[in-house]
């Protein structure tokens, strides 16, 4: 079956934030897509539709049957259903185990630059962020193996959030890399939440491993969120799993999003993520096909604007094997992407993310999404290379 992604799709006037945040300019900020998600997860929310009853919702075994089902098959994992539990959201997960798990004033650990809000899951529930910076070379992120194993060493530190792969720079980290994570948390007693919501938007002929399978420090002192929504395009719908396979923190887990009200599904949730999980390969695989073809038009357009502009100033996509976001390094033309930003929104309507939210080196880097149909993506690196140019 063939899935036509370049079908336009229009948002405006649908309460979509994406693109009522964007006024009139082309938005390639938020990660989300701008593609009507697979038709079996359609299907699935018509019928549930159709029934017309909408009362409150268990979670059925199919539930975490379609979870274990699916990262048995896709990636070589064998979870026992009796690990998951059902919550709302990743974000929403993140913010109750931070809660549960430390308390006011510990240190959280995060590699930096990474995915904002999870300063927010931190600070906003009176913690300390703990940044270790990740190092950066030549358009390439690796683990600062010493600054990592220093924040997790100080007294204070009992949690560390990992990205899995990592948002915003979509490094897919190997099992080596990840075993070396948790053998350190592990020695430090740090607990590791890994937010793995990313993990099957991988290029083609690249995929991710998943935290709790790189060793069994790694299973058993770590906890795991997963979702379909970022996937399948449906983060409305409010629909994730919490992964836990040891017991004692299993149910610390458990009674963290019990108290905090997060561990109930809406009327569409459960099946939305068991279409998705059980009928949505096919719609996947040609997704990422077509998500590899648009980070490839930003590449060499990129690429052709380097040829004849001077050293002062290039831009530098990072090197990346997952997600649709691109990390662009604007090193050469400014030390404050956020007045880049606002003058790449003034000048040529187009919306991007500043990176000093992420963190670390943030401040040099633009996110650009690229999650759109591809006559939007050759549109936006046109924008994008035109107000590089009149900049400054």
């Amino acid at each position: 079956m063939t899935f036509d992604f370049d079908e336009p799709v229009d948002r405006r006037g649908t309460g979509a934030l994406k693109w009522d945040e964007a006024g009139d300019a082309l938005p390639m900020w938020v990660a989300d897509m701008d593609f009507r998600t697979a038709p079996a997860i359609r299907e699935a929310l018509r019928r549930r539709l159709d029934h017309g009853v909408f009362g409150y919702s268990v979670v059925p075994d199919a539930w975490a049957d379609a979870y274990a089902g699916w990262w048995r098959e896709r990636h070589g994992l064998d979870i026992d259903p009796s690990w998951l539990t059902f919550c709302t959201g990743v974000v929403p997960a993140i913010s109750s185990i931070v809660r549960k798990l430390t308390t006011p004033a510990e240190n959280v650990v995060i590699m930096t630059p990474v995915y904002n809000i999870f300063f927010n899951s931190i600070l906003n529930n009176g913690r300390n962020v703990l940044q270790a910076p990740l190092a950066y070379r030549d358009g390439a992120y690796e683990i600062d193996w010493v600054a990592l194993e220093r924040a997790l060493a100080d007294p204070q530190t009992s949690l560390m959030i990992l990205c899995n792969p990592h948002n915003p720079t979509g490094r897919i980290w190997d099992r080596a890399t990840l075993a070396r994570i948790g053998e350190l948390c592990w020695e430090h007693h740090v607990v590791v939440v890994s937010d793995e919501i990313h993990c099957d938007l991988t290029d083609p002929g690249h995929e991710y491993v998943p935290f709790a399978s790189a060793g069994e420090h790694c299973r058993m002192n770590s906890v795991t969120c997963l979702a379909p929504t970022k996937t399948f395009n449906m983060a409305g719908l409010q629909t994730a799993a919490v992964m836990t396979p040891d017991p004692t923190l299993r149910h610390r887990v458990w009674r963290g999003l019990n108290t905090d009200e997060v561990a109930e599904p809406n009327a569409f949730a459960v099946d939305a993520a068991i279409a998705a999980f059980t009928q949505g390969a096919g719609w996947l695989d040609g997704l990422r096909g077509y998500l590899a073809g648009n980070k490839r038009v930003v590449r060499e357009a990129i690429d052709g604007y380097n040829a004849t502009a001077p050293a002062d100033r290039r831009l530098t996509l990072t090197a990346s094997d997952a997600t649709y976001l691109l990390w662009i390094d604007c090193s050469a033309i400014s030390d404050d992407t956020d007045e880049l930003c606002d003058h790449l929104l003034a000048d040529q309507r187009l919306m991007l993310s500043p990176g000093a939210q992420f963190g670390g080196d943030g401040r040099l880097f633009v996110r650009m999404n690229v999650a759109t149909q591809r006559d939007r993506v050759r549109e936006g690196v046109r924008r994008l290379l035109d107000g590089v140019r009149s900049y400054r």
